[in-house]
């Protein structure tokens, strides 16, 4: 009898989820099957299930993925970290592939940008082969993935995000040029914000500021680095800029984060820098995210504005490598606080949606 794999199936944005049986063929040699361990539902894909960014359908959502190797193809020999690959490895993988000549890979050094990119969780289920996304019982992982193996130490809760949230974090991070004794302020203390703080206190930052309207994601965010939290639905604009701003003497923020989401977070984020500090985007995954910006006053205030979309391969070890460093320092762990079986999968995204949860996962 021939092999099949469930997935949860989603056939449109805003309808109930469907479990539906797919074949399992053998791996091409370039190839990788891998049994999911876990996977983890990222508020891009909450966004993505209401509609509100495009996804093809019907497909399978989820790119926050670990899985054991259950067939490894022939030519597939080592991880990016060189360290030897095997069937029964337990492994992560960079959330999208792009395999061929690539000009912004070769020229630029920015293979997360290369034309024709895809991405796990953001393919036809319909077509070969199939399981291409985290809520299902396998993944392939195709050409131009990056492959990283797990230490035994690293739990499923703490690996799970990696390929996603961390990773995306220590992009981020990096682009906002983050200096010892640096002011951070952080808009959004999600998963991505968390990391965020953490990250930023890791990087030697001497103040980190977390803004948020959830009470329970201000109390946490204490946890994960950040000195102080405001929260955003007590205090008007002018209010909250002048909090920060005199959190950060003498002139404002070195650094400003936003993942929040929010469009609107930008103008107020970009008003607590210090003149030359930098502004990352790192959260306006949807389209028309659109702001308005004086731009006098970023060209008299040196402002530097960046985003952030993807990550380099090379992120994803450092994300691996931040979190063995510091998960007796951080409770990285208790970020994923709920678990969910596949034909709960409706379940979770209400909770996730409705914030009642941080990072739900799935456990086929």
């Amino acid at each position: 009898m021939a092999k099949t794999g469930r997935a949860v199936v989603y056939d449109a944005p805003n309808t109930p989820f469907v479990i539906r049986e797919y074949p399992v063929r053998d791996v091409k040699p370039d190839e990788v099957l891998a049994r999911i361990t876990m996977s983890t539902i990222c508020r891009s894909d909450i966004h993505s299930y209401l509609g509100h960014r495009p996804n093809p359908c019907p497909g399978i959502l989820g790119h926050e993925i670990i899985g054991v190797i259950e067939q490894l193809g022939e030519t597939i020999t080592h991880d990016m970290r060189g360290d030897v690959l095997a069937v029964g490895d337990r492994v992560t993988w960079t959330e999208f592939f792009h395999h061929g000549d690539s000009y912004y890979r070769d020229v630029h050094d920015m293979p997360q940008k290369s034309p024709g990119l895809r991405k796990y969780g953001h393919d036809l289920v319909e077509d070969d082969p199939h399981f291409l996304g985290g809520f299902a019982d396998y993944c392939y992982i195709l050409p131009g993935t990056g492959i990283l193996k797990l230490p035994d130490e690293i739990s499923d809760e703490e690996a799970t995000p990696l390929n996603c949230g961390v990773a995306t974090m220590i992009s981020v991070t990096e682009a906002a040029k983050i200096d010892v004794g640096g002011t951070v302020v952080v808009q959004g203390l999600g998963l991505l914000g968390l990391y965020g703080c953490a990250i930023a206190k890791a990087r030697g930052a001497r103040r980190v500021i977390g803004l948020d309207a959830v009470a329970d994601r201000l109390s946490l965010a204490k946890k994960f680095g950040a000195d102080v939290t405001y929260d955003i639905s007590a205090m008007s604009e002018d209010e909250l800029v002048a909090a920060v701003r005199a959190d950060c003497p003498p002139d404002g923020a070195d650094v400003c984060i936003e993942v929040c989401g929010y469009p609107e977070a930008v103008p107020v984020g970009i008003r607590m820098l210090r003149v030359g500090g930098h502004y990352v985007i790192g959260g306006l995954v949807n389209p028309d995210s659109n702001f308005t910006l004086d731009g006098n006053a970023i060209l008299r205030g040196w402002i530097n504005i960046k985003g952030v979309h993807n990550y380099h391969p090379r992120h994803l070890i450092q994300a691996l490598d931040f979190v063995m460093a510091n998960r007796e320092r951080f409770p990285f762990a208790e970020m994923v606080d709920s678990k969910f079986s596949l034909d709960q999968l409706d379940e979770a995204f209400a909770c996730a949606t409705e914030r009642t949860v941080l990072r739900a996962a799935i456990v086929p």
